[in-house]
């Protein structure tokens, strides 16, 4: 009861108003069920909203997005077309390799330094160059290397870097290492000719690339079932040379070590048929590999036969002497008294003091007498023999079509000074590349007729059919008569009486003449000090001559400088070989008696 205390204690607190208990209402589930429904709702719809975007209204423009991200455009490179010998031994040939490219974008920043780490050594580049490639922005494909061999690409692909791939393509290669890269030339990192044939028929060996349309995996892998357009590239046309492998290894080698043994600064050989034109034989020393051109000096990547001017010294004395006997009305056995050295404006004098000698026009020849031919070329005009040279080819061009071929240098008679006609008739003053010399002697063995030097034999297509070049032009240049006179002349040198005993191959009659040419010294100006060209150019058999033989050494600088003590046993040597190889036979006939010197 209230107020009422309770029993056996204190009273308790009066009693307060009275609490009533809330009343605890459930609400309805399955409102709160439709309004989670309606958010699900709101939201699938977004979603499929986004997809119907994706799929129908903006469907094309992402399909292309992602075909852009997987596809990838390569150029397909043609086979390019292999050059060789004359029988078809290769001297370049196109053989299988790949190409390595990146795909900057889907490199990560972390990993560049390690995909360089190992690409940079592997591929030969500089480390700057690979990491300016795999950090390269907005761009989704770069090639890094051309030309890489099978097995190292393989290597490459094994690593599994993304980003990095490989694909197929073609290098080239040079089986005989440094033969003939003076002609043949190499192709360069963009798989363009950069010298010799490969630069001058560039055109011919690399036919037409390709294109090709592929989707690539992240990995930079070929998505075998992916887009696949390709057009096919059409392979390029072979080239077949002249030369001939054997020969031309026996010149290479000639000539390499004569270089050396002489200390000479360069050196060539020039092997010709006189009677096509055709040149068997081109080589030039020092030399380099064309697989590895990167490793050479480029200065050695030229053709130095046609691009290496030079004065022919004595070898000259024979275009003079074509015109001598042609329009001067001597011959052979015509007598000059000729002293050791003469004024003409400026001091002449021969190779050695000597008494004055009676010597015929065939002994002024035999021992290359500059004060002898001086006095025989007196007998014609200035513009006779000018003419004359000009029609055995010096000042234009061979035709040879190698890159920077020079045309030499001669000037026409109104522009020569006093000295000039005397200079000029013993071969200096005026300037020669190694196959225009070669071609005047070539013309000589011709019975006069110059054909003109052909280095290409024609074209070979993909089934081998081969298609020739056309026939060189061809120009009588003198009369038989006297390129019949001028070749017994010639004998006379290779005798011991003549200047070039040592060119004498035993069984055969050996027609040629020597060269001492004085070189002009860059420094002054001058001969004085600028050394000198030491030179032989001959043919055999010399009664019906078969081969020419030119041989040149730039400023030999060790024993003698003369061209009948290091030319002639290079010519000896080559034209030996050349002539067994070709299985020519000597004559058989005897030499012509050749008298130097002038009955009283």
């Amino acid at each position: 009861r209230p107020g009422r205390p309770r029993r056996g204690g204190p009273p308790g607190p009066p009693p307060g108003p009275r609490r009533h208990r809330g009343v605890f209402v459930r609400r309805d589930p399955l409102k709160r069920l439709n309004i989670g429904l309606l958010a699900v709702a709101f939201v699938l719809s977004l979603f499929a909203g986004r997809l119907v975007q994706l799929q129908t209204i903006d469907d094309d423009r992402y399909a292309e997005l992602a075909l852009r991200q997987r596809v990838k455009e390569i150029d397909l490179p043609a086979l390019r077309g292999e050059i060789t010998d004359a029988k078809g031994n290769p001297f370049a040939m196109t053989v299988e390799a790949r190409s390595v490219f990146v795909d900057p974008s889907i490199i990560e920043p972390e990993k560049r330094q390690e995909i360089v780490n190992a690409l940079a050594p592997t591929l030969g580049l500089n480390p700057a160059t690979v990491m300016k490639a795999v950090s390269k922005p907005d761009t989704q494909f770069v090639y890094l290397a051309h030309g890489v061999r099978p097995e190292k690409a393989r290597m490459i692909n094994e690593w599994g870097f993304a980003g990095i791939g490989t694909l197929p393509e073609y290098r080239r290669e040079y089986p005989n290492g440094s033969l003939a890269a003076g002609v043949i030339g190499f192709v360069n990192d963009s798989g363009e000719g950069a010298a010799g044939m490969e630069a001058a028929m560039n055109d011919v060996l690399a036919g037409r690339d390709g294109r090709q349309r592929v989707e690539l995996s992240l990995e930079g892998q070929h998505i075998p079932m992916g887009e696949d357009q390709k057009q096919a590239p059409v392979p390029g046309r072979g080239v077949r040379l002249t030369l001939l492998q054997d020969l031309q290894y026996k010149a290479q080698q000639a000539i390499t070590d004569q270089v050396k043994a002489t200390n000479s600064e360069s050196g060539s050989v020039i092997v010709m048929d006189p009677r096509t034109g055709k040149i068997l034989a081109m080589a030039s020393a020092p030399g380099y590999d064309p697989n590895e051109y990167g490793e050479s000096n480029p200065d050695v990547w030229g053709s130095p036969l046609v691009q290496k001017a030079f004065e022919p010294g004595s070898t000259g004395k024979v275009a003079t002497a074509a015109a001598v006997l042609e329009h001067g009305g001597v011959t052979p056995h015509t007598p000059f008294v000729v002293p050791d050295r003469i004024r003409r404006y400026e001091l002449f004098h021969d190779s050695h003091p000597h008494p004055r000698e009676r010597l015929t026009f065939a002994g002024i020849l035999a021992e290359s007498s500059n004060v002898g031919t001086i006095l025989a070329a007196e007998r014609i005009s200035e513009e006779q023999l000018y003419r004359t040279l000009r029609e055995f080819g010096f000042g234009e061009k061979t035709g040879l079509n190698l890159p920077g071929e020079t045309a030499g240098s001669l000037r026409p008679p109104d522009r020569w000074s006093g000295t000039d006609r005397h200079t000029i008739a013993f071969g200096q003053g005026l300037s020669v590349n190694a196959v225009q010399m070669a071609s005047v002697y070539a013309t000589i063995a011709n019975g006069g007729v110059r054909v003109e030097p052909s280095l290409v034999a024609g074209t070979v297509d993909e089934n081998d059919e081969f298609d020739p070049a056309e026939e060189p032009a061809s120009r009588r240049v003198v009369s038989t008569r006297t390129a019949r006179q001028i070749s017994d002349m010639l004998e006379g040198v290779t005798t011991e009486e003549g200047t070039a005993p040592k060119a004498q191959i035993e069984g055969y009659r050996v027609a040629g003449k020597t060269g001492t040419a004085e070189r002009i010294n860059p420094d002054t100006g001058s001969y004085k000090g600028g050394g000198y060209v030491a030179s032989f150019a001959g043919f055999a058999p010399a009664d019906d001559p078969r081969l020419v033989v030119q041989v040149v050494l730039e400023n030999p600088r060790r024993g003698s400088h003369y061209g009948g003590d290091v030319a002639a046993p290079v010519f000896r040597d080559v034209m030996s070989f050349a002539l067994q190889t070709q299985k020519i036979p000597p004559t058989g006939s005897e030499p012509p008696t050749i008298r130097t010197h002038a009955r009283d």
